[in-house]
């Protein structure tokens, strides 16, 4: 029963970068979720099975807690039916924590979610692409492109989490055909995250790019010459495809920074910050942002802290902070190339979280549970993960 659990976690990675683009319907819900369940109902009786459960580690006992208070804000909610259908999701998302510690057992598991997580990420970025060259997409000229019911910003975000992890891979990877699917990533999430003509994903792609590049390439002579080569013949091809109006929005990254109102968010902040002063400490109740900050129903906070804040004031805030520095402390235990990757993952997690409200997504507690997982296996077997992580040259 835990094999079957297993493979339901891995597909359950998988599908969690494009969840949005397959809708099944009430009462499944997206794809991810649907697997969720479905990974929900395999894993209790494979526990059972087992008669054994592995001792949580902080990040499981923080997370816990934090699922909780949003639990309690129920007592005190300014929208009970919002709180309510937010506390079944936010259930869904915290779980993947305590199921990837439960099940992921090695270096080669935590490797395998890794595979999961940039092979999802090839799927958007593909249906990204078909958008792009469908026939609607063409004679409305458009200049976002994004995968069939998805938002482009979260798709930059989606896709700019993988790079750092598709990097790692081209070094631990044994056979050719993952080192294909992992070096390939690169420039086609590249030209996904442009198709998006998301700006805050684009400035987090840059990063995790840049951050990606210096691990692809050290202590690889012929890879630096490779991807020198490379890059003009690459630029020149996004250049012609990619259309005029998406690079011009893309443009005014410089001019939105130092004077606009960065797409109506600076409002939505400014709303936030007065819901926040009403009830700061306990906050106002689980998804009621817009309710309490008296938003459009069609807006989120465009902001992680701000978010976390005006629905559960500065307790959750806390935990919240303290989840995050669980994770820094977690990614100090690890080593190497590993490090390196985990560390850039969360800093382009961090900068979309700026901008975005990222505490309801499910990539944000699958990150966590990797980072955390990635620790634990630095204690238990440290050989194994610096074996199956290394950082390969050139003689």
């Amino acid at each position: 029963m835990r094999r079957i659990t297993w493979l339901l976690l891995l597909l359950f990675a998988f599908a969690i970068p494009w969840e949005y683009s397959l809708e099944l319907g009430e009462p499944f819900g997206n794809i991810a979720r649907f697997i969720g369940i479905l990974l929900l109902f395999a894993a209790l009786p494979a526990l059972l099975q087992s008669g054994r459960l592995r001792l949580p580690g902080p990040m499981q006992w923080l997370a816990l807690a934090f699922f909780l208070w949003f639990c309690c804000t129920f007592f005190w909610t300014i929208e009970p039916s919002a709180t309510a259908i937010n506390l079944r999701g936010l259930f869904q998302e915290f779980i993947i924590v305590w199921l990837v510690w439960e099940f992921a057992a090695s270096a080669a598991d935590l490797r395998a979610l890794l595979r999961a997580t940039v092979a999802g990420s090839w799927v958007l970025a593909l249906l990204t692409l078909a958008n792009f060259l469908s026939a609607d997409a063409i004679a409305s000229e458009q200049v976002r492109f994004v995968a069939s019911g998805q938002d482009p910003n979260d798709v930059a975000r989606f896709l700019s989490l993988a790079f750092p992890l598709a990097a790692l891979l081209v070094d631990s990877e044994r056979s050719r055909r993952w080192r294909l699917l992992a070096v390939g990533y690169l420039p086609l999430g590249l030209a996904a995250v442009l198709l998006t003509a998301s700006r805050g994903g684009f400035l987090a792609a840059v990063v995790g790019l840049v951050g990606s590049a210096i691990l692809f390439v050290i202590g690889h002579q012929r890879r630096m010459l490779v991807a020198a080569l490379a890059l003009p013949p690459l630029a020149a091809l996004l250049w012609f495809t990619v259309p005029h109006g998406t690079f011009e929005r893309l443009a005014t990254i410089t001019e939105q920074l130092h004077g606009g109102d960065l797409n109506q968010r600076l409002n939505i902040w400014t709303a936030g910050w007065h819901a926040f002063v009403r009830a700061p400490i306990f906050g106002s109740g689980a998804g009621t942002f817009v309710n309490a900050a008296g938003t459009s129903s069609i807006d989120t906070a465009h902001n992680t802290a701000l978010s976390i804040a005006v629905t559960g004031g500065l307790c959750a805030l806390f935990l919240a902070t303290a989840i995050l520095a669980i994770a820094v402390w977690a990614i100090m235990q690890t080593h190497g190339p590993l490090r390196w990757a985990l560390a850039l993952t969360l800093t382009v997690w961090a900068i979309t979280s700026l901008v975005a409200t990222v505490e309801e997504s499910r990539s944000t507690w699958l990150l966590l549970a990797l980072v955390a997982l990635a620790s634990r296996l630095a204690v238990e077997e440290p050989d194994q993960l610096a074996n199956s992580f290394r950082l390969t040259t050139e003689k």
